[in-house]
């Protein structure tokens, strides 16, 4: 049980690694900044128990809230909001594609907004940049997840980036 745990935490190290990779070399307006990082990060729990050396991301402070929650509380806005937020989907799509990064959970929940409401993707978690056109893993949320990867089909990322964007489309419109 104890090696299952060990594995399950240097696999979280390896991902929040990557994450910090990929934003490192990610600059445009719609992408989260990262602020700074570290694995030098220091913890006390509520129950008192101290837990040392955590890696940590900063990311910068995003004030508009999640485009989800925006979603919820006035609904559909129809062909003119769906237009403002995908120009700006595809243009930041566009960008970390170009650079050969490949998002994968692409979602409302995942997406920032300002005051201006301008977008800003976050969580680059299950993103990659490694042979991304014959991917394999099951990664992604459910309900903004393409057919090939529920069927454990190999997949190509940039595709499946685009399939979550026509989802978010249509909730968003």
């Amino acid at each position: 049980m104890r090696e299952e745990f060990l594995k399950r935490d240097e696999d979280s190290i390896k991902a929040v690694e990557k994450e910090i990779e990929i934003l490192k070399g990610l600059k445009h307006q719609n992408i989260i900044n990262i602020e700074s990082y570290g694995s030098d990060g220091d913890i006390t729990k509520p129950s008192g128990r101290q837990i040392d050396n955590m890696v940590y991301l900063l990311l910068e402070y995003v004030s508009g809230g999640l485009l989800f929650d925006i979603c919820q509380a006035i609904g559909g806005m129809g062909e003119e909001g769906g237009r403002y937020f995908m120009t700006q989907m595809l243009d930041v799509m566009g960008y970390f594609h170009g650079k050969g990064v490949v998002h994968r959970d692409l979602k409302l929940e995942n997406i920032l907004v300002d005051d201006d409401l301008n977008l800003k993707v976050a969580d680059f978690g299950f993103a990659t940049f490694k042979n991304t056109t014959k991917l394999k893993s099951y990664k992604g949320t459910m309900t903004y997840m393409a057919p090939e990867i529920k069927i454990g089909k190999e997949y190509d990322g940039k595709q499946i980036d685009i399939f979550s964007t026509g989802v978010i489309l249509f909730i968003i419109v």
